[in-house]
C-alpha cells in the first residue's frame, strides 16, 4: 500500500512540475532572452533551471513563490553566462541592473509577448505564413505575394484576417490566464 502511494504522489508531483513548466517556460525563455540575446542560450537557460529546481525539488526543497524564485533563477543564471562568456563585468551583481533593466517589467513584457506568440501558434498554417513575414521578416506585401504565388490582395486579407484574430486571441489567452 505504501508504494502505491509513494507512486501516486510522485505521479501527482510530476503532473504539477510539467504544469509549471508548461505556464512558465516560454515566458521565461523571452525574460532570459533580454539579458542573454540569443534564443537558444535562453531556451537553455531555462531548461537547466528547470533541471536543478527539479532536483532540489527531489532532496525535499520547497519553494512557496514558484514564480518569483523561477524568474530569480533565471536572471542570476543569465548574468554568470553574461559574467563568465566577459559581456559584462565580472563584479557586477543581480541588483546592480535593476536600474537599467527592471524585473517586473521585463516578466509582464515577457507575459504579454507569450501570449501574443501562444495566439500567432494558433492562426491556420498560410495566415500564419503571411503574417510572419509581413510582421515579423518586415517584408513588404508585394515581396510576399511573389515568394507566395498569391495576389497582393490575399496578402492583405490575410495579415487583416491574421491581426483581427490575434486582437481576439490574446484577449481570450489574457481571460484565461488572469480571469
Amino acid at each position: 500500500m505504501r508504494i502505491y502511494q509513494s507512486h501516486l504522489y510522485m505521479d501527482i508531483n510530476t503532473k504539477i512540475f510539467r504544469d509549471n513548466f508548461l505556464q512558465y517556460y516560454r515566458p521565461l525563455c523571452l525574460f532570459a532572452l533580454h539579458y542573454l540575446k540569443n534564443i537558444d542560450d535562453a531556451e537553455d537557460t531555462v531548461q537547466d533551471c528547470f533541471m536543478e529546481l527539479w532536483k532540489r525539488k527531489e532532496k525535499g526543497f520547497e519553494v512557496s513563490a514558484l514564480k518569483s524564485y523561477l524568474y530569480s533563477m533565471v536572471r542570476n543564471r543569465c548574468i554568470d553566462i553574461l559574467k563568465k562568456d566577459s559581456l559584462i563585468d565580472g563584479n557586477v551583481q543581480p541588483s546592480d541592473l535593476e536600474e537599467i533593466l527592471s524585473d517586473e517589467e521585463c516578466e509582464e513584457w515577457s507575459y504579454d509577448e507569450a501570449r501574443i506568440w501562444t495566439a500567432i501558434e494558433a492562426l491556420p498554417e498560410k495566415c500564419k505564413e503571411v503574417f510572419l513575414l509581413a510582421k515579423r521578416d518586415g517584408m513588404k506585401y508585394e515581396e510576399i505575394a511573389v515568394r507566395l504565388h498569391i495576389s497582393v490582395n490575399t496578402v492583405k486579407n490575410q495579415v487583416s484576417k491574421a491581426l483581427k484574430t490575434l486582437k481576439e486571441g490574446v484577449r481570450k489567452v489574457y481571460l484565461f490566464f488572469f480571469g
